[in-house]
This record gives C-alpha cells, structure tokens and sequence, in this order.
C-alpha cells in the first residue's frame, strides 16, 4: 500500500520589481520612507507529487503589467511550462488571496477548480473593496473573471483550514487581506508553509514586522504564529524575497528562474 502523498515544492519567478523601496514595505519603527531600495520578486508556486501538479498562485499577466509597469519577464502559466506542467492539465489552483499580482493568470488553467477563502471572495466583491486603501490592490477584471468561475462552479470556497488533497491543505491566517490564505504542504522534510503575502519578506516573519499592507495587523502577528507551528520541516517561504533565490538551489538549466524548495 502506498504512504501519504509526498510533494516536492518549485518556487517558478516570472518578473520583478527593482524599485521598490522599503518604506513602501514597512511601517512604523521598521520602515524607512526614504531612500532604501528593496526589490520584490513575483512568483507562482508548483507542488509535484507522483499523482499530480498543484499550484499556488497565478500571478499577473503582461496585459495587467501594460498598467502596473513592473518587469514581467512572462505570463506565470509560459513559466511553469518550462517545469514540465500542462497547465490544461492541472486540477486543483490554490489561490492565496485576490491581490493583482497572484491571481491574474487564470485562464490557461481550463481543468481547474479554484481553491478560495469564502471571505476573501465576500470581501473582493463587497461595498468595501473599493475603497481607496483596497481598490489600488486588484484588477477589477480580474475580480470580475473569479466571479464568472464561481457561478461556474469552478471555485472551491472553503472556510478556515481544509485539505486540497493528500498532502496539502490550506488555511485561513487572514492580516494581509481578510481571506489571505497559506498552503501547507508534505514533503519529505515534513510540513512546508508557504507563505504567500502573509510574508511578503523572511524578515516579516523571522523578524516579526507586519508588512506596510494589511486589512488587519493583529491577524498578521497571529499568522505568523500560526505558520510557525505547523511548520514541522521548520521552512515558512516568503512570497516575494529575493533571498529565495540564495536559500534554496536552482533548478538545472533555469538559474534565475526556478528553485527548489524541498
């Protein structure tokens, strides 16, 4: 009889943004509204077990990147591709949360059910997500195209912790949006959490520091309590930190453009 699922975990890069500076990033006693520059990388995230490819996140598209004016080497599904991953193929899209930048790309995905908090959809397409500290942070197509998948009956709402599939589970955190969500995945290490913008940077969680964006600073303090001690491997990912690129191996022949995290 075959063990539990185990999964290997690809961190897939499909641009960045050089400019950013830290005071866009944090606040308070950790930020500095000058003149410190600090990159943020994109990625999307591949789980691979023996059964099947999941993904965490979509990214954005060059479309949206004519708007946001980042550096979008390609769209998140080409990147993928270059793992090996029929994105037609894939079943089951995880969906951290509806900011632009993580679930723009969801068209390749024609097979896939999308796995969402109930709230993070509640709040993206209530009276509130206009409002000016929100609206900045979405695609209004985007938010649009996720509703046409729900009345599809292409999206999986789920509410607090729940399993994707063997191995892999998400589960509610909140902070950063009210629905943000993190994936917790088996592998041969033990748990891995992937962290999504519930971290943008390791210095988030490593250093306790709220990132400048949130809907809720208290649920931001809590999930990184939260992802600590589900954590069994001891690996909480950040979403966007550059230094993934120096923590964990490229992968053969993508140097720049792929890792491996476990």
């Amino acid at each position: 009889m075959a063990g539990p699922a185990e999964y290997e975990i690809y961190g897939v890069k499909f641009g960045e943004n050089p400019n950013g500076r830290r005071g866009h990033y944090f606040s308070g006693p950790d930020g500095d509204p000058h003149d410190e520059r600090m990159q943020l990388d994109y990625y999307v995230w591949l789980l691979r077990s023996d059964a099947e490819d999941i993904v965490v996140d979509v990214g954005f598209t060059a479309e949206t990147n004519l708007r946001r004016g980042r550096d979008h080497w390609e769209d998140p599904s080409a990147a993928l591709g270059r793992l090996g991953v029929d994105v037609a193929r894939v079943r089951h899209v995880i969906l951290s949360h509806l900011h632009y930048d993580h679930c723009g790309d969801t068209e390749p995905f024609s097979g896939a059910t999308f796995v969402l908090q109930d709230r993070e959809i509640a709040f993206w397409t209530g009276p509130y997500a206009r409002r000016g500290a929100f609206a900045p942070h979405i695609e209004a197509e985007d938010i649009a195209r996720i509703r046409r998948l729900d009345e599809e009956g292409r999206v999986r709402r789920v509410d607090g912790r729940a399993e994707v599939a063997d191995g892999v589970w998400v589960d509610r955190v909140g902070g950063h949006t009210p629905g943000m969500q993190v994936a917790q995945v088996r592998t041969a290490l033990g748990i891995v959490v992937l962290a999504s913008d519930s971290s943008h940077f390791f210095e988030n969680f490593e250093g306790d520091k709220p990132f400048a964006v949130h809907a809720d600073v208290v649920e931001m303090y809590r999930a990184f309590d939260s992802m600590r001690e589900a954590a069994t491997s001891g690996l909480v990912i950040a979403g966007h930190d550059p230094a993934i690129s120096e923590r964990f191996p490229a992968v053969p022949g993508l140097e720049g453009r792929a890792v491996r995290i476990a």
